[in-house]
Parts: structure tokens; sequence; C-alpha cells
């Protein structure tokens, strides 16, 4: 029964679209294969097993978004068997896979290796590879500038999702400075509050209290009123104490502030953009205190900004590690360039990440990897404010 939910699972994460092209193809595929199977080149109608062979391009063409390259190769793969059985033209429903593949390299891949696969591909067409005969000049013409369109047109819709996706982040970022300048308002109105009350009412009510007790002890101090005046005063002073208190709370601990929960979303805005990092969360995540949770999350920011800046084309790895008594960081890239030691270890962004852990009481590291590259370790004192068996949502 698992191996059977399985592939269903898999199959209601295929996008609906993708799900009825690659319907499209079986139905196509299976059409021709019962009607004009011969003016391929079969020896009869109908040609049962290319219903098979429509069969499995529908398959993958549902999973081109999450394998784009394997895809890729195995439709090519294909192409070259159904020539090897002495088929000079492609059907319709192979075309149309095709042109969709190609324009899945250009819309699901970086550029780079995107753009090589593409080439590749159409290399492999152009020359008459796949086919496994010589071209004639029209089709060599043809079949580069058929290909080469269907990848740009992935191209340009890769483009434009991206564009998308940072005015969306633009979007949220501009929220956020509203939404702190609308807190710092509050705050700043708080403050002003704070500073009327302690300097007209608290000092009123005080005097009152001062003058209450005066009067009660040049009557001879039993006075039931005047105690009682002097009672209700003293606790509305001490009442007026912890509002002014709160009012007077620090503006940071009234603005929401970054965590590492937002890291996995930087991460990912980089995987996006071509870059190679990876994020690893070990042990269970918990909640930690503002203060912790912003100086752990800034020192991963910093030591990824570095990364990104001197590694070159070598992979980022990033691990947050949750222990009992402490929180770990650590951010490592490959061998990147000949500067990248050099370029880490003498700027003001170390010094930074070094002093926020030792404000917490925590320890840092920074320094080249024996096999190559650099390495930041941070590990912080955790003092958690939910236990360890209630994860953040």
């Amino acid at each position: 029964m698992a191996v059977l939910l399985s592939p269903l699972r898999y199959l209601r994460a295929v996008p609906k679209s993708d799900l009825l092209i690659g319907a499209v193809i079986v139905a196509l595929g299976t059409l021709e294969a019962f009607t004009v199977a011969t003016e391929y080149g079969a020896t009869e109608t109908p040609e049962l097993w290319w219903v098979g062979q429509a069969l499995v391009t529908g398959v993958l063409v549902w999973f081109r978004r999450r394998s784009p390259v394997a895809v890729f190769i195995l439709m090519i793969l294909a192409q070259y068997v159904w020539h090897r059985q002495g088929y000079e033209h492609c059907q319709t429903w192979q075309l149309a896979s095709l042109l969709i593949v190609f324009h899945t390299v250009g819309a699901e891949l970086p550029f780079r290796p995107g753009l090589a696969w593409a080439i590749t591909g159409i290399l492999a067409f152009g020359s008459g590879a796949v086919d496994h005969r010589r071209l004639p000049l029209e089709e060599v013409v043809f079949l580069p500038v058929l290909f080469g369109a269907a990848y740009l047109t992935g191209l340009a819709l890769h483009a434009y999702v991206a564009r998308v996706r940072s005015l969306a982040e633009q979007a949220v970022r501009l929220e956020r400075d509203r939404e702190r300048e609308a807190a710092e308002a509050v705050a700043r109105e708080k403050a002003r509050i704070a500073r009327e009350l302690h300097d007209v009412v608290a000092y009123s009510v005080s005097m009152m209290v001062m003058q209450a007790g005066v009067l009660r002890r040049s009557r001879g101090g039993d006075d039931e009123a005047l105690l009682g005046i002097e009672r209700m005063g003293r606790e509305a002073v001490e009442e007026l104490r912890v509002m002014l208190g709160a009012l007077r709370m620090p503006l940071d601990e009234s603005i929401p502030q970054p965590g590492l929960d937002l890291l996995s979303g930087t991460v990912d805005s980089l995987v996006y953009s071509g870059l190679r990092v990876t994020l690893d969360v070990r042990g269970e995540v918990v909640r930690l205190a503002p203060g912790l949770d912003l100086s752990i999350y800034r020192i991963a920011q910093e030591a990824l900004t570095n990364a990104v800046k001197h590694a070159g084309e070598s992979e980022i790895r990033i691990t947050v590690s949750y222990h009992r008594d402490s929180v770990e960081v650590e951010v490592t890239n490959g061998s990147g360039n000949g500067g990248t030691s050099s370029a880490l270890s003498t700027g003001n962004g170390l010094i930074g990440m070094r002093e926020r852990a030792e404000l917490f009481g925590g320890t840092f590291e920074a320094g080249p990897r024996p096999e190559g590259g650099f390495r930041v370790h941070a590990s912080l004192p955790a003092s958690l404010e939910v236990s360890a068996g209630e994860p953040i949502g």
C-alpha cells in the first residue's frame, strides 16, 4: 500500500497544467499510433509500442519541473532510440514534447547551466547525432532555430518570474519599513506620555501624599482618614511607577526583530539566483530569547554575506545546531578564489560577529579550512523561552 501511495503523493504535487499537457501528449501519441503510423514509416497501423512511448513521454513531462536536466536527457535519448528504429521524422507529439523540455531548461535552471544544456541539445539535433543521419541544409538551420526559440521563451519566463519575486520581496521590505516607522511613532508617543505622567500626575500625587502626612502628624498621627489618603496615594504612585516603566520600554523591545526563522528565506533567494547554498538545521527548533535570536541571525547573515562575496563558484553551507544549552551556527565555503582567506580575515565583519558572540558569553572562530575555503563558527549559550518539546510552527 505504501508503494502505491508514494507515486500518488508525487502526482498530487505536480501542477495541474503539467498533468494536462502530459495527458494531451499521451492522447496524441495514441491517436497517431492508431491512425497514421504507416505515414511515418511503420509497417502497419496501429503500431502499439508507440502508445507505450507516448505514455513514458507524458510521465516525463509531468516531472519536468522537479528534474529538468534528467527529463531533458531522457527525452533526447528517447528521440535517438526512435530514429534508430529507421524513422526519419518525429511525430507531432514528439516535437511538441521536445519544445516543452527546451522551454523548461530555460525557465527552471539558472542561466549558465541552462544555457549549457540548451546548446548541447541544439548541437545534438543540429548535427544529426540524434537523427542518426546526414541532415539536409534546411533541417540544419530549422532545428537549432526552433529549439533555440523554445529555450528563449523559457529564459524570458525565468526573467519575468525573477522580476516578480524581486518586486514581491521589495514590497515586503517596504511593508516592514512602514510597520517599523509606525512602531517608532507609537514608541515616541508612549515616551511623551510617560514624561507628562511623570512631570504632572506623579508629582502632584506625591505632593498630596506628603501634605496628608504632614497634616496627620500635626493632629497627633491617629487620623484614619488621613492615613487612608496616604496609603491610597502611595499605592497610586506605585501603580504610576509600573505604568511609566512599561511606557518607557526600550524601543527595540517593542519593534519586531529578525531572527533565525528568516534564514531559510535568505537561502532560498540566493539559491534561486543561481548560487550553491545549502541550509542544514540540526536538533529540535525552539524559540530563543529575542536578543539571542537576533544576534545569531546577524552572525549567520554577515558570514553568509562574506561567503557569497568571496566564495566564487564553490558551495556555501550553513549549519544551525540546537543543543540543550547552546545554539551553534557554522558557515563554510569551498576553495573559492585565491583571496578568500585574506579578504575575510581582516574585515570589520568578523569583529562585529565576534562582539555579538562574546556579548552573550559565547565563542567565535573564523579562519581558512585545511581543505581550502573559509569557515565561520559561533556558539552561544541558549536561554530558551519555551521548552524543547515545543517547536516553532
